[in-house]
C-alpha cells in the first residue's frame, strides 16, 4: 500500500475507546448492585492490561479465563488484547482434564478463575504445564481455594502504569482462541483475528439492530465464540450490558421485568426456557432475541412472537466467529399467518452484510440447484472465517479443502437464495435410499402441544437400513402416548419420515451452549444393546 494512503488496522479495541469518549458517564455494565460507566470500563481495562504487562505477559502470550458472565469476563475481552495477548475463554462447564488439555494446548501463562469454579481446578494442582499463576476472581463471596493472587491484588500491579493505545499494528494478529466442543475428538483451538472480530461485531450491530439505547442481557455464554462477538458489538454502539452469573428462567424474567431489557441472545433451549417458564408473560415492549446454536423450530419462534419478541435467527460455527448468516426479514412476511412466517424464520438465511455469500455445494464443490430439495454441504469463505486451528496445520488444511471452510452441515438452497439446514452430515438418516432430516422430524414432534423438546437419531433396521428414533421431553404435567406422537408426525411430514420408536426422557444431553449431543444418545443406545448404532 502506498505510504500516502491513510490506513488504520481494524481492531474491536477501538470500540471501547470511542464509547468511553462519547458516553463517558453512561452506565456500561450492570451486575447486581454493581454499576460501571464507560469511563470506568475503559480505565479498568487499561489497568488490567498494564497489570498483565507487569506480570510478564508479552505480545502473543495466551491468557486463559474460566469465569461465568461477570464483568471481569467482559473486561477481559478488551484488556487482554490491549496488552497484546490472546484471550482463551474456557467453557466453565468442562471437566478438570478438559480444562487441563486446553490450558496445555494453548500454552496459557495465566489463568483467571472465578472462585465458585475453584473445585474443578483442585485435581489439577501442579499439573498445568504452562500456567505460571492462577488469579482468583472473587465470585459471589466464595473464598479462594487455590494458590495465587486475588484479582484485586493482581489488578494493583497495573496501578500507575503508562496508558496503552487502543490500536494494533497488524489486524491479522490473533485476538483470541476458542476451543471447539471436541465431540468427535480433541477440541481444536480456533484462531480469531482482530480484523475478523471487528467486522463480525459490526455485523451484529446491524443485524441485531443494536442502538445506544440497547440494554443487552447476557444469556449467551461469553466463552462461546466470545459471546458471538457481542462483548465488542454491544460496547461499540455504546449500549448497556447486564451480566448474569446464572442463566435461569427466574433471573431472565426478573431482568426482563425490572431492567428494561431490549435484546438478548441464546440457543433455542434458552428461548424454550423463557417461553415455558411460570413467569412468562407478554412484554410491553419489543424484545429482540437472536438465536442460533441449533435450528429453532417454527413452534418456538411462534411462541416467542406471542410474548412480544422479535426473533433474529442466525447461523454459524465456532470457526466463523459465531454467526455467519441471518434469516433476513422480508416486509411481505408481516402479512403471512404466524405459522407460515415462523417456518420462513426457521431457515438459516443468507450471509450477513460483512460476510462473503454462503454456498451449498456437492462433492465436486459445485453449487447445488436452488430448488429447496437438493442437499449439499454448507461452505464459507472470507473475512469472517477463522485464521486456522492453533498448532494444527493438518486439521486446518482438511477444513479448507477446495479453498472454502467446510462446515459439515447439510442444507438445501431455496429459490430466494435462503439456505435451510437439513442436518449434520453424520446425523442424516438414510432409510430405504431416502434421506431423512432429523431436524425436520424434531420440528414435527415439537409441534405437538404436549412436547417441550425432542431429539432424533437413526437406528438400524433390517428392511430399510435405518429408521428414526425420537427421544422426547414433555412439558410439565403433560401426558401423551407414543403412538399419538407418531400419528401426529405422519400428519405433518411424509409418513416414511415419522419415527418408528419414541422414548420419553426427563432431559436431553446438551452442550453448555444448548446444542443437542446426539452422539451421547447413540452411545446410550449402543451401551443398552438395543440397537447396533453407527458411529
Amino acid at each position: 500500500m502506498p505510504a500516502e494512503v491513510s490506513f488504520t488496522a481494524l481492531t474491536p479495541l477501538s470500540f471501547l475507546e470511542r464509547s468511553a469518549q462519547v458516553y463517558p458517564e453512561k452506565i456500561a455494565i450492570i451486575h447486581g448492585e454493581c454499576r460501571l460507566s464507560y469511563r470506568e470500563f475503559a480505565a479498568h481495562a487499561q489497568q488490567l492490561a498494564s497489570a498483565l504487562h507487569a506480570s510478564g505477559i508479552a505480545p502473543g502470550d495466551r491468557v486463559a479465563y474460566l469465569c461465568p458472565n461477570i464483568p471481569e469476563m467482559l473486561i477481559a475481552h478488551f484488556a487482554v488484547p490491549l496488552a497484546g495477548a490472546v484471550l482463551v475463554a474456557i467453557n466453565n462447564r468442562l471437566a478438570s482434564e478438559e480444562i487441563r488439555y486446553i490450558c496445555d494446548h494453548s500454552g496459557a501463562k495465566l489463568l483467571f478463575v472465578d472462585t465458585e469454579l475453584h473445585p474443578v481446578l483442585e485435581p489439577l494442582a501442579g499439573r498445568l504445564a504452562s500456567v505460571r499463576e492462577i488469579v482468583s476472581v472473587d465470585g459471589a463471596g466464595v473464598a479462594s481455594r487455590v494458590a495465587g493472587p486475588s484479582y484485586a491484588d493482581f489488578l494493583h500491579r497495573g496501578a500507575g502504569e503508562k496508558y496503552l493505545p487502543w490500536k494494533v499494528d497488524d489486524e491479522y494478529r490473533t485476538i483470541c482462541l476458542n476451543y471447539t466442543s471436541g465431540t468427535t475428538g480433541r477440541p481444536k483451538g480456533v484462531m480469531y483475528t482482530h480484523r475478523g472480530a471487528y467486522l463480525n461485531a459490526l455485523g451484529e450491530i446491524i443485524h441485531c439492530t443494536f442502538t445506544p439505547e440497547t440494554v443487552y442481557l447476557w444469556t449467551l455464554p461469553m466463552f462461546h465464540c466470545n459471546g458471538w462477538c457481542m462483548p465488542w458489538a454491544v460496547t461499540g454502539i455504546g449500549a448497556s450490558h447486564i451480566c448474569l452469573r446464572q442463566v435461569r428462567a427466574q433471573t431472565i424474567w426478573d431482568a426482563l421485568t425490572t431492567q428494561a431489557v431490549t435484546h438478548l441472545a441464546g440457543a433455542p433451549t434458552v428461548l424454550s426456557t423463557m417461553a415455558n417458564a411460570p413467569q412468562a408473560q407478554r412484554l410491553g415492549r419489543e424484545l429482540v432475541v437472536t438465536t442460533a446454536g441449533a435450528p429453532p423450530s417454527p413452534t418456538i419462534i411462534a411462541q416467542m412472537e406471542k410474548l412480544g419478541a422479535r426473533v433474529v435467527h442466525v447461523y454459524g460455527l465456532t470457526e466463523v466467529y459465531g454467526p455467519y448468516t441471518v434469516c433476513q426479514w422480508q416486509p411481505r412476511w408481516a402479512d403471512e399467518e404466524v405459522a407460515d412466517r415462523a417456518r420462513k424464520l426457521a431457515r438459516q438465511g443468507v450471509a450477513m452484510l460483512i460476510a462473503d455469500p454462503i454456498r451449498v455445494v456437492d462433492e465436486r464443490m459445485c453449487d447445488v440447484p436452488r430448488d429447496g430439495r437438493t442437499i449439499g454441504e454448507v461452505v464459507m469463505h472470507g473475512n469472517n472465517v477463522m485464521a486456522g486451528y492453533f498448532n494444527d496445520p493438518e486439521a486446518t488444511n482438511k477444513a479448507f479443502h477446495g479453498g472454502y471452510f467446510h462446515s459439515g452441515d447439510l442444507a438445501v438452497w431455496h429459490p430466494d437464495g435462503y439456505i435451510e439446514l437439513r442436518d449434520r452430515a453424520k446425523d442424516i438418516i438414510i432409510s430405504g435410499g431416502e434421506n431423512i432430516s432429523t431436524i425436520e422430524v424434531e420440528q414435527a414432534i415439537v409441534g405437538h402441544p404436549a412436547v417441550l423438546e425432542a431429539a432424533v437419531i437413526g437406528v438400524p433396521d433390517d428392511r430399510w437400513g435405518e429408521r428414526p428414533k425420537a427421544f422426547v421431553v414433555l412439558k410439565h404435567d403433560q401426558q401423551v402416548a407414543a403412538q399419538e406422537l407418531i400419528d401426529h408426525c405422519k400428519r405433518v411430514i411424509a409418513r416414511f419420515k415419522a419415527p418408528d420408536f419414541i422414548e420419553f426422557v426427563e432431559e436431553l444431553p446438551k452442550t453448555s451452549t444448548g446444542k443437542l449431543q446426539k452422539f451421547a444418545l447413540r452411545e446410550r443406545e449402543r451401551s443398552a444393546g438395543r440397537h447396533h448404532i453407527k458411529d
